[in-house]
């Protein structure tokens, strides 16, 4: 499903961001991506949907070498994997339904089928009552549903999660964990970065951890 083979990032000025990373992550798995602010947490989860370029090493992702993927293919990739944000990057002037119909835009979605899937989506993740809200109109749980909706409704195949619980309060964190976990037991590969070390201990799953931008754990 996602695999890394010696791949190192160097930004401008020599910067390491991961150096020599590798390993396996197999479909259906939850995997947590662990390490303090500044360790490469990020830069590996944009590495996997091509969102930077490794300055050397393999990266395979659902059986694609990224490194011979043409640019032309890359939105296709893209269409199987959803992404999450800490600070949500939802669309402050459109409406929570508009916010996920902007998600299938892209791929062509008839607009009748677009609508059924964003209602079965938006009741999954109990906020079809608040379809027609704004973003600020919503809590800050609220508004993490609203970017795992969109990055849900074209069903992926590989959720990445950068800090989905960040900005959360502890109530909300568990919400959006609960929901990601489920999203998991239903087949999704899930790749989630976090700095929180309890909330990892709690769920048990797989973890990498990175230090310095190594691979210091895989357990």
């Amino acid at each position: 499903m996602i695999t890394f083979d010696n791949v190192t990032k160097v930004y401008q000025k020599d910067w390491v961001a991961l150096q020599d990373i590798s390993f396996f992550i197999d479909k259906g798995e939850f995997v947590f991506v662990n390490g303090t602010t500044g360790a490469g947490k990020s830069t590996l989860l944009k590495l996997i949907y091509k969102d930077e370029e490794p300055t050397k090493g393999t990266i395979k992702v659902l059986d694609q070498n990224l490194r011979l993927l043409k640019k032309k293919n890359l939105p296709k990739l893209r269409r199987k994997i959803g992404v999450i944000f800490q600070d949500f990057k939802l669309l402050q002037d459109r409406t929570l339904e508009e916010n996920i119909a902007f998600a299938l835009d892209v791929t062509d979605t008839p607009a009748r089928d677009m609508r059924k899937q964003m209602l079965e989506i938006l009741t999954y993740l109990r906020l079809s009552h608040k379809k027609f809200s704004f973003p600020y109109q919503l809590s800050g749980g609220e508004q993490q549903k609203v970017a795992i909706a969109r990055a849900l409704v074209r069903d992926p195949y590989i959720l990445l999660a950068d800090e989905p619980t960040g900005n959360l309060d502890e109530k909300s964190s568990q919400e959006i964990i609960d929901v990601l976990l489920d999203i998991n037991y239903k087949g999704t590969t899930v790749l989630m970065a976090t700095h929180n070390l309890k909330l990892i201990k709690k769920v048990k799953k797989r973890m990498l951890r990175i230090e310095d931008g190594k691979l210091a754990a895989d357990q």
